[in-house]
C-alpha cells in the first residue's frame, strides 16, 4: 500500500481518516500544527505517542524539500535556492527581504510546458507537477534556514501555476489555514502566462488574492513568437477574462511586461498596450528582461531610455506603471537559470 502525503490534506480531512482510525480528533489538529512548522519526520511530534507516531509512518508520508545550493546576494540579501525533492528533483525558490518583510517566490511545477522563449525554465523541459505540501515545503525551508517569519508569496517560480491548478488552490488554502503558517491571502500574488478557463475557475473561488499576468506584449503578432499560450488563449481573450476576475474579486490585477529590447518596448508598443488596458483596474509592472534565449534567437534588455519612454507614454494614458526592482542579479535569481547551470546545454545563450 502506498503512503498517503499528509502535508498536503486539510485538517478536516485528516480530521476525518483519523476518525476512521480511531484516534481522537484533537489529535488530527496536534498534526496538523506539527506539519505547518515544517517538521520532517514523525518522531519530531513529541507530543505524540511511540506508539502513534509509529502507527502514523505505516499510513502517512510527509513530504520535504533540502538545499542542494544557496546563493546569496552581496547587494541585497536575495537568496536563491536550489532545492531538492524526495525523489531527487530539482526546483528553484528566491527569498526576498524588503522593508516590509520578507517574500518568497515559489515553484508550482518541475520545468513548464508553456515554452515562452524568454524564460530559463521553458528551455528546462517538463517533468511533473509539484504537490500542496512540495509548494509549502520551500516556504518552511527558507524560513528555518534564516529563522524567520516569511510574510509574502509569490507563485512565479518554476512552472505555470494555473496549469497545476488543483494542487495549487490546495496549497492557497492550506498555507492561509489559521491553524498553520496563517499567511494572509492579500499577500499572496499567482501569476499565470494566460491559462483563460482556469483564471474563470480562480475568479468563482474568490481567494483575494493578487492575479499577475504575464503578459509581455501588446498585439498577438509580437505575443504569438514569444508566448505559445497566445495560440490558445489571445490577448482579446485573456483580458476578457482578466475583466471578469476583477468584477468578481474587486482585486487589481497586475500586468507582467517583461521589456526585450527591440521587440516590444517601442513607443508604438506602449501605445498599444495603453490602448488595450483603458479603464482596467490594473497596474503594470515592467519587468528588464534578463538575457536569455538561444544562439539563434536571443533575447535582450530594454535600454534605460526605451524604459522611460516607454513609462512616458503609460502615464500620459493614465496607466498606473512601476519597474521591478531588480534583486539578486549577481546569483541568477531569476527562475530557471540555477538549475540550469547544471544541465549539459548551461551556455545555450
Amino acid at each position: 500500500m502506498s503512503l498517503v502525503d499528509i502535508k498536503s490534506m486539510y485538517l478536516e480531512e485528516i480530521e476525518r481518516d483519523f476518525e476512521s482510525l480511531s484516534i481522537p480528533k484533537y489529535k488530527a489538529k496536534q498534526v496538523f500544527k506539527w506539519l505547518s512548522k515544517g517538521v520532517e519526520s514523525f518522531d519530531e511530534m513529541t507530543d505524540l505517542s511511540i506508539a502513534l507516531r509509529n502507527s502514523l509512518k505505516e499510513k502517512y508520508y510527509i513530504a520535504s524539500v533540502q538545499i542542494e545550493k544557496k546563493l546569496k546576494s552581496k547587494y541585497d540579501e536575495t537568496t536563491k535556492y536550489l532545492f531538492k525533492l524526495n525523489d531527487g528533483e530539482l526546483i528553484e525558490s528566491v527569498l526576498m527581504k524588503y522593508k516590509h518583510g520578507y517574500s518568497i517566490c515559489v515553484s508550482t511545477q518541475i520545468g513548464c510546458k508553456m515554452g515562452c522563449k524568454f524564460c530559463a525554465t521553458g528551455l528546462s523541459g517538463f517533468s511533473r507537477d509539484l504537490t500542496a505540501s512540495e509548494i509549502l515545503s520551500q516556504i518552511q525551508k527558507a524560513s528555518a534556514d534564516n529563522d524567520i517569519r516569511i510574510s509574502n508569496i509569490v507563485l512565479m517560480g518554476m512552472g505555470e501555476p494555473l496549469d497545476n491548478y488543483e494542487n495549487v488552490l490546495r496549497f492557497l488554502n492550506i498555507a492561509t489555514s489559521v491553524e498553520g503558517i496563517n499567511i494572509g491571502m492579500r499577500h499572496i500574488s499567482l501569476s499565470t502566462c494566460g491559462v483563460v478557463d482556469k483564471i474563470y475557475s480562480l475568479a468563482e473561488e474568490k481567494l483575494q488574492l493578487t492575479l499577475s499576468i504575464s503578459l509581455h506584449a501588446p498585439n498577438d503578432d509580437i505575443r504569438n513568437k514569444l508566448m505559445p499560450i497566445n495560440k490558445r488563449y489571445n490577448i482579446s481573450e485573456l483580458l476578457l477574462a482578466c475583466r471578469a476576475y476583477i468584477a468578481k474579486n474587486n482585486r487589481r490585477v497586475s500586468i507582467e511586461y517583461a521589456m526585450i529590447d527591440k521587440v516590444n518596448d517601442s513607443e508604438d508598443c506602449a501605445r498599444q498596450l495603453a490602448k488595450l488596458l483603458k479603464d482596467m483596474l490594473c497596474h503594470v509592472n515592467l519587468i528588464p528582461v534578463n538575457s536569455i534565449g538561444t544562439r539563434k534567437n536571443k533575447f535582450e534588455k530594454s535600454k534605460k531610455e526605451s524604459i522611460q519612454k516607454f513609462i512616458k507614454v503609460l502615464k500620459y494614458n493614465k496607466i498606473p506603471v512601476t519597474v521591478r526592482r531588480t534583486l539578486g542579479s549577481d546569483i541568477s535569481a531569476s527562475c530557471g537559470q540555477l538549475k540550469r547551470k547544471g544541465e549539459k546545454y548551461e551556455n545555450i545563450c
